[in-house]
């Protein structure tokens, strides 16, 4: 059995980085999927592909997968660069603003 220990990305409707900090083991597919004949639905035997197992860090969950004999690969996240200008939001309506601001 293989897994994946990752942090998710945070999606493109989301401006925050809630649901970021955990740390995600998935398995990988131990068989390929097969299209149904009949109805054209692809499915696989394959149950581990179901589980998604979270964890507070990286090192608890590459302690679950040594202690269960699990191969696992940990891809490192990319951390986002912060996007903080220095005087924030209020400089937009600022008396003292260096250029107008028009629409």
């Amino acid at each position: 059995m293989r897994a994946r220990i990752y942090q998710p990305s945070r999606n493109a409707m989301q401006s925050g980085m809630a649901k970021t900090r955990q740390w995600i083991l998935d398995f990988a597919p131990a068989e390929a999927r097969e299209v149904d004949p009949l109805m054209g639905w692809t499915g696989s035997g394959d149950t581990q592909t179901q589980v998604r197992l979270r964890f507070e860090s990286r090192a608890e969950a590459e302690d679950y997968a040594r202690a269960r004999g699990i191969e696992y690969t940990v891809t490192e996240p990319h951390k986002r660069q912060p996007n903080i200008r220095p005087r924030g939001y209020g400089e937009n309506f600022a008396t003292d603003r260096r250029s107008p601001w028009t629409h």
